[in-house]
């Protein structure tokens, strides 16, 4: 075998590749509240997921390997992760961690605490230390720049950074051409100015696609629908090279998705989309472990699927390794200093009877997980090459705050996992626009209309639950639409803003984070609030424009009128400050096309 360098093997001696790929969001929840849901969210990715993958990514390269993830973030996470305030109360909130952790520690060194208390005093040692480390990190080794880190990690060619739609916009069920683009294009802007460069690639949120055909608001009976373009020939339009769907999107073919049988409505967009989709037989049974080309305008964009051995390896709740009863219990908090001081013991344990966490016992699990996964990426590897006489990729997608947040041991799983394939000659790591150089696909394919979410459908976005969402999003979406047809160009700068701020209101009661934390009964009283506040911040913008078109001539009527509207403006904008660089012609009629 030729020689090679720890975590830059040579393709050409590797039988297959492999690339974690993660995807890192939160919504936007800036002066939004703060526990049990808001500011905290925040806080907990970074101290949990974002400074431990960091620490992760730099200590690989400090041994001299180059871990080449490919790492979504999307816009409004960002955002987040850049702003000065959220930051600033950072810091704030790892203190307090650490002075719950202290007292804990206090309590069990009294004189007569008994065995429970002395047991936690134990753990919070630990965390008094782990998250003294994480503030550390964040003030020196990252100098207070989170995004700044993650930029320089791809500047130097370790990993890959990829964006995705503004706010995590659910795209297939956007009413607008309008609307995608603007998702789109605001993300790519955010991209630049934060890495210094265009995306090759897009997580697009929830990995929910739609291809081209004759489609109808779900919320309107006499919609006659029109037809629209497939998602991927927004992303062509915009220079992507590349996104990922799930699983059965690839091998399953058609993905039915038993919830459109439960929901009428979302049954007639699946009976319309079915008339129209137009399969491309392949004359090989589709694989995970290749990309695909789907034409898009004059051209193509490449697809990967996810790989769902790799993926239930992590995620099942049977057998997946965060279940390992030495692992740290999520769900299980101290009610005075919030910290998690047990451990899982086993999946059918009540939560009174956890067993105390027992930091170094989890380590030790890690190293035996980090062995079979490699392995197992390695044997699926092996045995496609063996089958195919291909050179074949794992593509392991995760939720990035699966890592640390919710499976705490997470990121020092994947650092051995990542060293170890560095050093094995049948593997390369690799990212979805490297794999992509050496390996370009050539078979032609079409997919169905699917996300990864319940069903392979749109069901957790679009139910009875949720439902009242789409008719408020889809007038917001008409709206803007219009008066950035009608504004196209305009000087006056105090128009400029207010149109510009509607903009970004629009983009925030798209997320798709609000149907979600509904369906899922995660948040439904806080995600309701949030999206209804968007709405109503929107139309309190349009009411501004409408109000400044209709000022008096009167000199000091006008300068009392534009006085209060700034003063309200400015208020909106102070609160939902993200995307400054927006304009809010991208919300013009979108007339799809080549413009490269």
């Amino acid at each position: 075998m030729p020689l090679q360098q720890a975590g830059d093997s040579l393709t050409k001696s590797a039988v297959g590749s492999f690339t974690f790929v993660l995807h890192s969001h939160l919504p936007y929840v800036r002066k939004a509240g703060v526990w049990p849901f808001g500011e905290e969210w925040v806080h907990e990715a970074i101290s949990e997921t974002y400074l431990p993958l960091l620490n992760v990514l730099y200590s690989l390269v400090e041994e001299g390997i180059k871990p080449r993830l490919t790492l979504g973030i999307t816009p409004v996470l960002a955002e987040q992760l850049s702003d000065k305030y959220l930051l600033e109360k950072f810091e704030k909130y790892v203190n307090i961690r650490i002075e719950g952790a202290e007292k804990d520690i206090l309590e069990g060194s009294k004189v007569g605490a008994n065995s429970e208390l002395k047991a936690k005093a134990k753990v919070a040692e630990f965390y008094k230390s782990w998250y003294g480390n994480m503030l550390d990190s964040f003030k020196n080794r990252y100098k207070g720049d989170i995004i700044g880190a993650f930029r320089k990690l791809q500047d130097d060619g370790n990993i890959e950074i990829i964006t995705s739609a503004a706010t995590h916009g659910y795209l297939p069920l956007l009413g607008t051409d309008a609307s995608i683009n603007a998702q789109i294009k605001v993300g790519l802007e955010n991209y630049n100015r934060h890495f210094g460069r265009r995306p090759r690639g897009i997580w697009l949120p929830e990995c929910a696609y739609r291809p081209s055909y004759h489609w109808k608001r779900p919320t309107d009976k006499n919609d006659k629908g029109r037809l629209r373009p497939g998602i991927e020939k927004f992303l062509h339009d915009h220079g992507l090279e590349y996104f990922f769907v799930d699983t059965k999107t690839i091998e399953g073919g058609v993905t039915v998705g038993v919830y459109a049988e439960r929901f009428p409505k979302l049954k007639e967009l699946w009976k319309q989309f079915r008339k129209e989709y137009e399969e491309i037989k392949p004359t090989e049974k589709r694989t995970t472990f290749k990309p695909y080309l789907l034409r898009a305008n004059h051209g193509f964009v490449s697809v990967y699927g996810r790989n769902e051995r790799s993926g239930l390896q992590v995620w099942s709740g049977d057998y997946g390794y965060p279940g390992d009863g030495w692992y740290r219990e999520f769900h299980k908090k101290d009610e005075k200093s919030g910290l998690q001081y047990w451990r899982v013991t086993g999946s059918k344990i009540d939560l009174g009877k956890k067993a105390y966490y027992e930091p170094d016992k989890a380590l030790e699990r890690t190293e035996d997980h980090s062995n079979h996964f490699v392995n197992l990426v390695k044997d699926m590897l092996v045995n496609y090459h063996k089958e195919n006489n291909e050179h074949g990729i794992v593509v392991a997608m995760y939720d990035t705050e699966l890592f640390g947040h919710w499976w705490f041991e997470g990121p020092e799983w994947m650092k051995k996992v990542l060293r170890k394939l560095s050093k094995d000659e049948d593997v390369d790591l690799t990212t979805g626009g490297r794999f992509l150089d050496a390996h370009f696909p050539k078979v032609i394919v079409t997919l169905p209309e699917s996300s990864w979410g319940q069903g392979g459908h749109h069901f957790i976005w679009y139910n009875p639950e949720v439902e009242w969402f789409w008719p408020k999003i889809y007038e917001c979406e008409d709206k803007m639409s219009a008066l950035a047809d009608k504004y196209e160009g305009e000087k006056d700068l105090l128009k400029r803003r207010i149109l510009n701020q509607a903009g970004r209101e629009l983009l925030l009661l798209e997320s798709s984070d609000w149907p979600f934390l509904i369906s899922t009964g995660q948040a439904k009283q806080y995600a309701a609030e949030r999206f209804n506040e968007h709405v109503a911040r929107f139309q309190e913008c349009v009411d501004m424009l409408n109000n400044l078109n209709a000022k008096t001539d009167n000199k000091t009527d006008n300068k009392e009128i534009i006085s209060k509207i700034t003063s309200k403006l400015e208020n909106i904008e102070q609160i939902d400050n993200l995307f400054p660089n927006i304009q809010f012609e991208y919300f013009k009629t979108y007339q799809y096309g080549p413009k490269r």
